[in-house]
């Protein structure tokens, strides 16, 4: 394993160990576990969960789900059992490395109840592959494209299961129609903005396998005052 740094999170309470050189989480994950809002005793199915960040999160927070994590990259997958270890987290978290595509009901005791991603954005042939990689398989739909990603979940989803995503909001049309083809309605989005006159960056979507018509768009989520700080929503975020 290469060499990791052990990041302090929701003031120490969570210890994160992550590579220095290769994929590092970003506020993607953060927001979207925020958002994700699972039920007591859900089922929870993290696809492409890289260090672990949002099992860990989710089980910190809710202590009655049971999470399993899916990671393709054995390293990143040997990283997120070792801080699911670390946090005395076994209980509540399952990380299993391998393709999702090759994910089986039986892999998770049943359907569950909520599927998350926070995949690839980037389409294999678009901008620069990052040399790392770690990273340009974490940022480049190289090992797993917006149709795998989406096709698990509905696969592996309950009906009325809910599936919960973060992607860019210059492809948003790409994951409505991916849903909506896939037998995954979308309900909710909202828009994430750095800055509140800044245009939307990335966006959070939320699905149901089987629902009806009719969605809801939420308030924007702003990152950052003028004055560089977090805003009060993202501090909140932050906090144990």
């Amino acid at each position: 394993m290469k060499s990791l740094s052990t990041d302090s999170f929701f003031n120490g309470c969570i210890q994160v160990k992550q590579n220095r050189s290769g994929y590092r989480f970003s506020i993607d994950a953060v927001l979207l576990a925020w958002h994700a809002d699972p039920s007591p005793n859900d089922t929870i199915l993290d696809l492409g969960t890289g260090c672990g960040i949002i099992p860990m999160i989710l089980a910190y927070r809710n202590p009655e789900v049971k999470i399993y994590g899916i990671e393709v990259q054995t390293e990143l997958a040997d990283i997120a059992n070792l801080n699911v270890t670390e946090n005395g987290m076994e209980d509540q978290i399952t990380i299993l490395c391998r393709d999702m595509k090759t994910l089986k009901h039986e892999d998770t005791s049943g359907t569950v109840d909520l599927a998350i991603s926070n995949p690839p954005f980037r389409k294999s042939k678009s901008g620069r592959i990052n040399p790392n990689q770690q990273r340009a398989i974490a940022r480049h739909e190289i090992k797993m494209t917006l149709y795998d990603v989406v096709e698990t979940a509905r696969r592996m989803l309950k009906t009325s299961g809910r599936f919960v995503m973060v992607y860019p909001a210059g492809r948003m049309m790409d994951i409505l129609t991916q849903m909506r083809a896939s037998g995954i309605e979308p309900k909710s989005i909202r828009m994430v903005h750095s800055r509140k006159n800044t245009e939307a960056k990335m966006i959070l979507v939320e699905g149901k396998k089987g629902g009806r018509s009719g969605i809801k768009i939420g308030s924007p989520l702003i990152i950052y005052q003028e004055n560089g700080s977090y805003s009060n929503e993202v501090e909140k975020i932050f906090k144990p």
